[in-house]
């Protein structure tokens, strides 16, 4: 069964390490991404995911085991997906659709999902995602090289 919990402090290693693999990922759409000198790619600073209210940082995982993480934001008026990575060996298998509808069901309100321009693969993850569990209930603008869908919870489908 997918799920997702909150990333512990003390799962912080855990975390970076996980990373590395999204990095690498990323690294296709954004050619100045490049490894350290020790052989890893630079980490993310995390700090604000315990130290901040606003700021969520989450396993993704089937059953017991880890196959992912997402990062949100949520202020008073807009939740955000600012990070969302599935480990390839699970991917196309529902398992991100599945994670990121209990993001969705989590915060109630308004949200934002936003992909960069090369990204294709993630904007028709998220376009079909976020049509299907909004019957088709959202917005969809193109800034700053990104594309930016917005939607309410009240337009989930159940």
């Amino acid at each position: 069964m997918i799920h997702i919990r909150t990333v512990k402090k003390s799962e912080e290693a855990m975390l970076h390490n996980l990373m590395q693999f999204y990095i690498y990922e990323f690294s296709k759409y954004i050619p100045e991404i490049k490894l350290e000198d020790d052989c890893t790619y630079k980490p993310f600073e995390l700090s604000q995911y315990w130290e901040e209210k606003t700021h969520h940082a989450f396993f993704i995982c089937l059953d017991a085991k880890i196959i992912g993480f997402t990062f949100i934001e949520n202020d008073q008026d807009t939740n955000r997906v600012l990070e969302f990575f599935v480990l390839a060996s699970y991917q196309s298998k529902g398992v991100g659709k599945a994670a990121a509808r209990k993001l969705f069901e989590s915060f109630s309100g308004y949200w934002k999902v936003s992909q960069i321009e090369k990204n294709y693969p993630a904007q028709a993850f998220w376009r079909s995602l976020i049509s299907d569990v909004t019957n088709g209930e959202m917005k969809e603008e193109y800034r700053k090289g990104k594309y930016i869908q917005s939607f309410h919870t009240s337009s989930l489908s159940t």
